[in-house]
């Protein structure tokens, strides 16, 4: 039998089932691990120096041991597991008394199961390798995080009771894996009781002053609502500065033009030399104004909202642009919603801010275009009428109006 054949088949099968059935919970039972407890299963094999039938068994149930978490609940995955790889290795026509080896080894696997020969015993060790390792707290830690994402984890104080438990009773099976992960797994014991014992102490401190607690809590509470309090009203403050400014420039802008119209047009038509300068004025007059309108234009929203905005936070209820459309049995129903999640609440605050500061952003620079373009055009206004003045004026000083007398 080509057993180098086998393992490749294998690892390419057991490769495409973790491909084809990826499950973002398990950040700990992926193919990762699979593949650690595989090169760990050669490790100590290599160690006993296994006949190559008895390494094709241990490699096999390596590498299909936890295949059934792709499939079945987590608490069925070894009988699973078993049933994939007995499918699988149909097709290489094995006896069927190494297939039931290869199943016992990845039945051997169980939580807390004792396993009866060498070959069990080095998929056993193989499996619970880390315990023993420097990488057990990072590893203990993925594994609490996956049963946070399966919802079966309890508090991280409750669940390192249970890993200190579960350590204790622990063993390896195997002589080199005694001799070489023993003593770290102690290590690691005692290194997870400190935190245990702090963990403890500090629940035991909070558990004593639940005043201090609430205190601390309320403070926070109000220390939020009055950063976004004033945070608000500090943007609403310098809108009306916004607003302010824009309104001068259109007030003062106003003004020249309509002096320019009802007086200087009229002498334009006796000091033609004047209405170069003339329209320069009223150019830049004009586009101050336009821009500094853009500046405080309001911007027409729709003004409702559906059901699916409500479920998924997407609307900001506290701005009228989003709700000014829509029932007030709607509003007031969305409004409670909010009211009782305080994330979607402090969520709306937030988004209200920075939805205003936008807006301030573009009323500020658009303001600051408004003002260089009447700076601007004040500047080049005066050159142009110093120039006509100086350039254009008759010789003579006289100033005659159309039909050639003296004013």
């Amino acid at each position: 039998m080509d057993y180098t054949i086998i393992y490749k088949r294998v690892e390419a099968h057991v490769t495409e089932l973790f491909e084809a059935h990826k499950n973002e919970a398990f950040i700990y039972h992926n193919f990762h691990h699979t593949k650690m407890v595989v090169n760990r299963t050669k490790e100590i094999a290599a160690h006993y120096q296994l006949v190559e039938s008895d390494m094709m068994v241990v490699y096999v149930a390596a590498w299909f041991h936890d295949t059934g978490y792709l499939i079945v609940e987590p608490r069925l995955h070894e009988e699973k597991s078993v049933e994939l790889m007995k499918d699988f290795m149909q097709q290489f026509s094995i006896d069927e008394d190494i297939l039931n080896t290869i199943s016992e080894c990845i039945m051997a696997t169980r939580y807390f199961a004792e396993p009866v020969n060498l070959l069990q015993q080095i998929i056993c060790d193989a499996d619970t390798y880390h315990l023993g390792t420097k990488n057990f707290k990072s590893i203990n830690n993925l594994v609490f995080e996956e049963f946070a994402l399966r919802k079966e984890a309890k508090s991280k104080l409750e669940w390192n009771r249970d890993t200190i438990a579960m350590l204790k009773r622990h063993k390896y099976y195997t002589a080199y894996c005694v001799d070489l992960l023993t003593e770290k797994k102690i290590s690691n014991i005692k290194k997870l009781k400190k935190n245990v014992h702090k963990d403890e102490t500090s629940k035991e401190i909070t558990k004593d002053t639940p005043a201090v607690i609430k205190e601390q809590n309320n403070f926070t509470t109000k220390g939020i609502q009055t950063m976004l309090r004033l945070t608000s009203e500090n943007h609403m403050k310098l809108s009306d500065m916004a607003d302010g400014k824009a309104n001068i420039l259109i007030s003062v802008n106003s003004i020249i033009i309509s002096v320019i119209l009802t007086v200087l047009l009229r002498r334009l038509q006796i000091d033609t030399y004047l209405t170069i300068p003339t329209v320069i004025f009223l150019i830049f007059t004009l586009g101050t104004i336009i821009v500094s309108i853009l500046a405080t234009r309001p911007k027409v929203t729709e003004g409702t909202f559906s059901d699916q905005d409500i479920i998924d936070k997407k609307t900001n209820l506290l701005f009228f642009g989003n709700f000014h459309k829509t029932s007030l049995e709607t509003y007031e129903r969305a409004m409670q919603k909010m009211m009782n999640e305080p994330d979607y609440l402090y969520g709306s605050l937030v988004k209200d801010i920075y939805q205003q500061g936008v807006v301030l952003a573009r009323k500020f620079k658009l303001i600051r275009l408004a003002y260089n373009v009447f700076m601007v055009g004040i500047i080049i206004s005066v050159f142009a009428f110093a120039f006509a003045v100086f350039f254009g004026m008759p010789s003579d000083g006289v100033i005659t109006n159309a039909s050639g007398s003296p004013l």
